[in-house]
């Protein structure tokens, strides 16, 4: 006589069976800061079928079922601004394989570290919630959580503050020459008459 002991693990649960599939086809995750926000990137590779799944954020990005070449790239957009990623796959030794990510073309490590260059990042703590505001250098393009702001730029004695609003509070970045070529512009961010500090992504 059957009891309700045998039954299959997952049959309680809410989630489908094919979650467990999932599970043991995901070969890698990466973490990508860009100007609207951090993003998630999985990647799920079939070795014997040589199915591939790229997800952004939890979104389904790419599906392929059956690929008989299991070595190649995956190309997709992450992000509001439609930024290249590439995930290349490279058989490192008889069944075992290699994953690295590309952004824009450069080694992940690569992009960040150019990146940290080329943008300031800051996160603040107001009204209860936190916002990572972007500044990017070469445009001057400012984000908060996500979307570019309406800004408003103007020169001041000693360099320019560019003016925008989070919720109803006042905040500009400002830029000053540190007097030094090797250090460049320094930027800061000033929200209701108070510096925040800076972070490194």
């Amino acid at each position: 006589m059957a009891s309700g002991d045998d039954s299959p693990i997952f049959e309680d649960d809410e989630s489908p069976p094919y979650s467990l599939e999932k599970m043991t086809d995901l070969v890698a995750v990466w973490d990508v800061a860009l100007s609207d926000g951090v993003h998630k990137i999985e990647f799920e590779h079939g070795t014997t079928s040589g199915k591939r799944v790229v997800y952004v954020d939890g979104k389904e990005e790419i599906r392929k079922e059956w690929m008989f070449k299991l070595v190649g790239k995956e190309t997709f957009c992450v992000g509001a601004a439609k930024t290249k990623a590439t995930i290349n796959i490279d058989a490192i030794s008889g069944f075992a394989y290699e994953y690295t990510l590309e952004i824009n073309g450069k080694s992940l490590k690569k992009y960040m570290e150019n990146r940290s260059k080329t943008t300031n990042t800051w996160v603040l703590h107001l009204d209860g919630e936190d916002f990572r505001v972007v500044l990017e250098k070469d445009t001057m393009d400012v984000w908060c959580n996500g979307k570019r702001m309406e800004t408003a730029g103007e020169f001041v004695d000693d360099g320019t503050e560019t003016h925008f609003s989070v919720g109803n509070h006042d905040c500009y970045i400002k830029a000053v020459s540190s007097g030094k070529r090797k250090e460049g512009i320094i930027h800061s961010l000033i929200v209701d008459d108070r510096e925040i500090p800076e972070i490194l992504e």
